[in-house]
């Protein structure tokens, strides 16, 4: 019965210092995000890309297609800016954590990964989509860019939670599993990604 209080006692801690922690990350984010307008972009462009994608008229979907080059531009400035703003903060509180326990960032480097290089690596990987370097017919363009904005919001939704809840929040709101976001984005992306990850 003791060991069962132990444990219980235990867990309890566990989850109350897990969840300051995520707290502090999330403020932490919210902070930094608060000058841009990159969700609102965001949701623009999913909701004309998955439009286009569903049109069976090529030209209606090309013209759909082209008329989100404004918002695209304005993604990747404020994108850029994020990723240059939050690497200026210090490594300590950019440190996101692969296991969800706190404390593990003291007790291994290893179990945590650096959002700062993650954001610049998204930043990057939007920017090329947006500028097509790879050549790519707009429907598959379009394609890419999603897979890199989806990849991107599980990223911060991982650094201010968990893995798993980044999962399960990119399946609930754009029915895509973590795997399907890693392999549409470019191999420069996926490479840099994981890098990052498992450094």
């Amino acid at each position: 019965m003791e060991l069962l209080s132990l444990l219980l006692i235990l867990a309890i801690g566990i989850h109350w210092f897990n969840t300051q922690g995520q707290r502090k990350r999330t403020a932490l984010l919210a902070e930094q995000l608060r000058p841009y307008q990159i969700e609102k972009h965001m949701e623009q462009l999913t909701s004309a890309y998955m439009r286009a994608l569903g049109e069976s008229d090529l030209s209606r979907q090309t013209q759909i297609l082209q008329l989100q080059e404004q918002a695209e531009q304005q993604l990747v400035a404020d994108f850029q800016n994020l990723a240059q703003a939050f690497a200026k903060l210090p490594a300590p509180v950019t440190r996101g954590f692969k296991i969800a326990l706190p404390f593990v960032d003291q007790l291994s480097p290893k179990a945590t990964f650096d959002m700062r290089k993650m954001l610049q690596t998204h930043a990057k990987g939007i920017e090329q989509a947006v500028e097509n370097r790879a050549g790519l017919p707009l429907k598959e363009r379009a394609f890419r860019l999603m897979g890199e904005m989806f990849l991107m919001q599980h990223s911060c939704h991982w650094f201010c939670k968990s893995k798993t809840i980044a999962s399960a929040r990119m399946v609930a709101r754009h029915q895509t599993r973590y795997e399907q976001a890693l392999q549409a984005v470019s191999p420069e992306t996926r490479q840099a990604y994981l890098a990052v990850i498992e450094a």
